[in-house]
């Protein structure tokens, strides 16, 4: 598998995440203070609703902004298959017979990044469960719930 290719994969999908939630935030501040949500009685509460959507799509662009920053911040180095497992690598493992592999990324948790060839890899972010029992093993580690051996470090 190619780690390359994985993170930017990784980089040019958070950046398009983020920006879908500046557009969505550009509309939704458009809502909340545009002519069709001013209030027509008392109990009209489209301008309050779409302002709370507005806030609700700021904070998720801030937030997608912090990963975009955490992401091209960081270098993701090339592992040695006896290293340690830590943020940057790319592990390969076995869950029941079956071939799978995680990115530890700074950010981006939980996106399945597809490579040319049509591998899948998950991206493990800081909060991951399984990140955190990873972190630190090496090659040859077999974890018991969820039952995965460790193949190879990248």
């Amino acid at each position: 598998m190619d780690k390359s290719q994985l993170v930017d994969s990784l980089k040019k999908e958070i950046r398009s995440q983020y920006e879908r939630a500046l557009s969505a935030l550009a509309g939704a501040e458009e809502a909340a203070t545009g002519e069709d949500t001013k209030a027509e009685g008392k109990y009209d509460t489209r301008g309050l609703e779409a302002s709370y959507l507005a806030a609700g799509q700021a904070e998720q662009a801030d937030e997608l902004a912090r990963a975009v920053a955490a992401i091209d911040a960081f270098t993701f180095k090339d592992f040695e298959i006896d290293d340690p497992i830590a943020q940057g690598a790319l592990v390969e493992g076995d869950v029941d017979g079956e071939l799978v592999y995680y990115l530890l990324a700074p950010a981006g948790g939980g996106l399945q990044l597809t490579t040319e060839e049509g591998e899948l890899a998950t991206v493990l972010g800081p909060a991951s469960p399984l990140r955190n029992q990873i972190i630190g093993k090496t090659t040859g580690f077999i974890l018991d719930e969820p039952s995965l051996m460790i193949l190879e470090v990248m």
